[in-house]
């Protein structure tokens, strides 16, 4: 017994790899016909009973010992297949600096202009990104056929719903909600079917309103300039002029000065030194009913920023498909 456990540590110790370890265990440990098996069932035909209880004790010892060199040996081929056995590890050793990541631009953008708002009163609201064409369109003055429909380029689900193409219908749905007085920003993504340097399939906007008594275009010229000086600070130059949208009148559109040339003109402005900022006006008064408000007693004014133009005229970036496109090089120099 003493021989046949000899030789099964010599082969243990021999065995180079996981399927030779396996072959030694069922031939001396193998269920039918493993060697040592086949012996420890012999146990029960010896007929005293000491030498019956010493066999067992020696042939029991013999296992259990040739099974703790299996998983030993086992053990060390694992180590060495994986490398783990050759490396150490020195606790007293300093770390690797912490790798921290940080916000995107267009988050730190859309943060900023929550933040400049807050400071005048403005209160954060939200609605839903799939909307019905009447909140999207009809309800802010574009009725069915109207010809500005065709610039939105707008992503239908199907006859009556779409993925909102500005963040102006949580407008309507925060003035049948609240009525007058008010003051409200709509932070969140608009979906158009365009895609170039200044345009994208998915975008974030900002739109604000307030409506009060006696509110005017003073008023909006006003904060405006405000959120201006607080994004650009206050040597940048800022001009308002006319435009028109279909849902303020009278209308205007607030311009900055490049921030790639500084207003001397190049390729970003087109040389004209000037780079639009947002849009807005006072509200039109078949929107202001459409709201449930009523357009003799209340006037307001509303407005609409792109956060990814206000990112591009932050960092001067000149094509804003970067933002979008995920390379790390480009973000991590916010």
């Amino acid at each position: 017994m003493h021989a046949l456990g000899v030789r099964a540590h010599d082969e243990i110790a021999a065995a180079s790899d996981a399927g030779t370890l396996d072959a030694v265990r069922a031939r001396y440990l193998g269920r039918g016909d493993g060697l040592l098996t086949v012996v420890r069932k012999q146990i029960g035909a010896v007929a005293d009973p000491e030498a019956r209880r010493a066999m067992g004790q020696t042939v029991n010892a013999v296992v259990e010992r040739v099974t703790e060199a299996l998983e030993e040996r086992r053990a060390v081929l694992s180590a060495a297949s994986t490398g783990s056995s050759t490396e150490t590890i020195d606790l007293t050793w300093p770390p690797p600096p912490l790798r921290r990541g940080h916000l995107h631009p267009v988050s730190r953008v859309f943060r900023d202009v929550r933040r400049i708002f807050a400071q005048l009163g403005y209160v954060p609201v939200s609605g839903p990104e799939l909307e019905y064409d009447r909140y999207n369109f009809t309800l802010v003055n574009m009725p069915p056929g109207h010809h500005s429909r065709d610039t939105q380029d707008t992503f239908y689900v199907d006859d009556d719903r779409l993925l909102r193409t500005h963040t102006s219908p949580v407008q309507i749905r925060s003035m049948l909600i609240r009525g007058a007085p008010q003051r409200v920003i709509v932070p969140g993504k608009a979906y158009r079917r365009d895609y170039d340097a200044t345009h994208f399939p998915m975008f974030f906007q900002v739109e604000g309103m307030c409506i009060d008594e006696g509110i005017a275009l003073s008023d909006l010229k006003g904060t405006l300039e405000f959120f201006a000086r607080s994004t650009f600070g206050i040597d940048r130059a800022i001009r308002m002029r006319p435009h028109h949208f279909e849902f303020t009148e009278p209308s205007v559109e607030l311009d900055v000065t490049c921030a790639v040339c500084g207003g001397e003109g190049c390729r970003l402005c087109k040389g004209s030194g000037w780079l639009e900022l947002l849009g807005g006006g006072m509200i039109h008064p078949n929107v202001l009913r459409n709201g449930g408000v009523d357009p003799a007693r209340y006037s307001g004014f509303a407005f609409g920023i792109g956060v990814e133009r206000i990112a591009m005229l932050a960092y001067g970036i000149e094509d804003g498909r970067l933002l979008y496109e995920n390379d790390v090089r480009f973000v991590s120099q916010a």
